[in-house]
């Protein structure tokens, strides 16, 4: 059946608690004194069979009692009886809240009773939030249909929370710092509706300016890269994505697999699809309190006013590496400053209005800068001994009242600044403790801005179904000889099908003769999946000059390695080392990982990873932009790379992952590039399966 909209479960008409109760400490007890008390105005019944009245309202005994349709049930009871009470009424009630917990996080029976769940809810087209969360909370419908205590404002800030406890925090954060909220949703163990379904409704929702999110795990990544890609073009995604570290790595046989960690990827993730990561709750929150009272600055210069020149100097120290920076004043406003502030002074960015200052210079700064060409003003004011701090603070709200430009204020201090901090920001004001966080937090939101509208509609992938044949068919007789990758020569050929050279080569096994003709210098490497890392292994030996030399290459290594087949190889010029792999990573699917290669990969990991699907120009762009972005610069007067033929090498390894799922891993490393009229070469290849 099709589902409901998802209007109709967080906007509600009716609403039913089920397992609705008045006894002290219960969560049914907290749940019904919130719908009850907090002023919703919709048709509330409550579900009990233990009562007959509860709150002075009748209590039924069912959902089926209940003559009419019910928009919301909000369902609190063990959870062994949960699946009979969503059966019962599902003719009746389109949108459930579990809230009872005892699901897929207790173990083997509770992951038994979610899946039934789930299959019950898509066979009746059901929304269903949880199991094993908090619920949700509407300001705008004064509805509180959570255990939580209370109701925000309502503001223009969504918040979804992985954790009710973190949902119940910022309920209280929210009071101190003057949050307010479109709505708060705790998604719990997400079996149906999860991150991805609330970002693309909240994304079409006319309260909701900017979407905050806490995450432990983003369940399907796919879907999520789609998703977030079109609702960041409408509106900032702030997330603050848990589990930076793994306590353990799986054992891994390619260089691009040691490379990758999820955070990594995250962090990738994030960039393409424009979403803002927030690094703890202290950015995260500021980030969504910035957004949600200003527009985005009008470009990236700022104007900085201080009383205090040591600040000054933090914050332009700030300002390095960001896409924000210092904007250069025109003479004409250096030579108005300099008529009316103290020759002690600066007229330069950070205008320094001196210790002494009393408000009249802050607001002549102000009104000097107000026609540069400025996106923003922070005003920093640590309180010395004649700092009016009130006065400076309504001389901030009043230019702010009268300007384009986002004004922000960095006050340092404590009980002294405190009062005018709380002013600033009931005039809507983002106000910061010390001017380091007040430059982070800002050029995360013009970053945005910027990425806003920059993405390009990535190329529909055509399979080959003639190269999927092939290289399978390679695999699977590779397979068949037991064998865990592919031989040099077979990864080569699949290599060339997708448009990518590799080295000519020749094999050797144990009495094969030396051809005469054979040209030096060349390379003598063990070719054999037992071997996969042939430098740390020493089963490659560069740069032999002639027969002799070759032939006791030969020996030496048969010696070590009794059996196996020797590839020998031209010694190339040597060219620029790049890596290209693939790293199949559990919830976003293939993703090409590219960056400086040879011996040092691991060391260096000067790597960035390209997150499918990317057309062409994203690819460029991203190059461009990424760690080994200097050799398409031109850097130090050398002649450039060329970025193309790198980024069509990058979409061949894109549309070689999306063909060939049977290849766990896969790395060229090294593949050579040069700056000359040669062309790219893979040296060496791994296709492991």
């Amino acid at each position: 059946m099709e589902k409901q909209k998802l209007s109709s479960l967080f906007a509600p008409k009716s609403i039913a608690i089920v397992g609705a109760s008045d006894k002290e400490g219960k969560v049914g007890t907290a749940i019904t004194e919130n719908v009850l008390k907090l002023g919703y105005q919709g048709e509330i019944f409550l579900v009990n069979p233990s009562y007959e009245k509860l709150h002075g309202k009748e209590c039924h005994k069912s959902l089926s009692e209940i003559e009419q349709n019910v928009d919301v049930a909000v369902v609190v009871v063990p959870a062994k009886f949960v699946l009979d009470v969503v059966r019962e009424s599902a003719d009746k009630v389109k949108n459930f809240v579990i809230i009872s917990a005892g699901f897929s996080e207790v173990g083997k029976d509770g992951v038994q009773r979610e899946g039934e769940l789930a299959l019950l809810a898509k066979q009746k087209g059901l929304n269903v939030l949880g199991p094993n969360c908090l619920g949700f909370i509407s300001p705008s419908s004064s509805l509180n249909a959570s255990f939580a205590v209370g109701m925000p404002e309502k503001g223009n800030i969504a918040f979804v929370s992985q954790s009710g406890a973190l949902l119940v925090a910022a309920l209280d954060i929210a009071k101190k710092e003057g949050l307010k909220f479109s709505s708060l949703v705790s998604v719990g163990n997400k079996m149906q509706l999860s991150e991805i379904e609330l970002m693309e409704e909240l994304g079409d929702d006319e309260n909701t300016k900017v979407i905050g999110m806490y995450l432990e795990g983003i369940k399907d990544g796919k879907r999520f890269i789609e998703v977030a890609s079109k609702v960041s073009q409408k509106k900032p995604i702030v997330i603050l994505k848990a589990g930076k570290t793994e306590k353990s790595q799986r054992a891994i046989s390619s260089h691009t697999g040691a490379l990758s960690g999820s955070d990594e990827i995250i962090d990738a993730v994030f960039e393409k699809t424009g979403v803002i990561r927030a690094d703890n709750l202290e950015d995260f929150f500021e980030i969504l309190e910035i957004i949600s009272i200003v527009d985005v600055p009008k470009n990236e210069k700022v104007a900085v006013i201080t009383n205090a020149g040591g600040a000054g100097v933090l914050a332009t120290d700030a300002f390095k590496g960001k896409n924000i920076k210092l904007a250069d004043f025109s003479e004409m406003v250096k030579s108005k400053l300099r008529e009316n502030l103290p020759e002690e002074g600066s007229v330069e960015n950070p205008i320094d209005v001196l210790g002494d200052a009393a408000e009249n210079r802050y607001a002549y700064a102000l009104e000097n800068i107000v026609d540069e060409e400025i996106g923003t003003a922070l005003c920093i004011l640590t309180p010395q001994e004649k700092t009016p701090v009130g006065k400076v603070a309504e001389v901030i709200m009043d230019f702010k009242n009268k300007s384009d430009k986002v004004v922000a204020a960095a006050f340092i201090g404590g009980e002294l600044v405190e009062e005018a901090i709380l002013k600033m920001k009931a005039a809507n004001i983002p106000t910061f403790a010390f001017p380091e966080r007040a430059v982070e937090i800002l050029d995360c939101y013009y970053k945005w801005s910027q990425r806003k509208g920059s993405h390009f509609g990535a190329e529909e992938v055509v399979k080959s179904s003639e190269r999927t044949e092939i290289v399978g068919k390679m695999i699977s007789r590779a397979k068949e000889e037991g064998k865990k990758a592919l031989r040099f020569d077979d990864a080569a050929k699949v290599m060339a099908l997708y448009g990518i050279n590799a080295i000519e080569s020749h094999y050797f096994k144990q009495g094969d003769e030396i051809a005469q003709e054979m040209k030096y210098p060349v390379v003598a490497k063990i070719d054999s999946d037992k071997v996969l890392h042939k430098t740390d292994q020493k089963a490659l030996i560069l740069d032999l000059k002639n027969r002799q030399e070759l032939s006791e290459a030969l020996e030496d290594l048969w010696s070590r390695f009794p059996g196996e087949e020797i590839l020998v190889q031209p010694m190339l010029s040597k060219g620029t080392e790049l890596i290209l792999g693939i790293n199949r990573d559990e919830v976003f699917g293939p993703i090409v990982v590219a960056g400086l290669g040879g011996i040092y990969t691991e060391v260096f990991k000067m790597v960035d990873f390209f997150i499918p699907p990317m057309s062409r120009n994203e690819i460029v762009n991203k190059l461009r932009e990424s760690k080994i972005g200097f050799l398409f610069a031109g850097a130090r007067g050398l002649k450039e790379f060329d970025v193309e033929e790198v980024a069509e090498i990058i979409s061949s390894a894109m549309a070689f992952a999306e063909e060939i799922p049977e290849a766990r891993e896969f790395d060229i490393n090294p593949m050579f590039v040069y700056n000359t009229d040669e062309k790219a070469i893979a040296v060496d290849v791994k296709i492991i399966f």
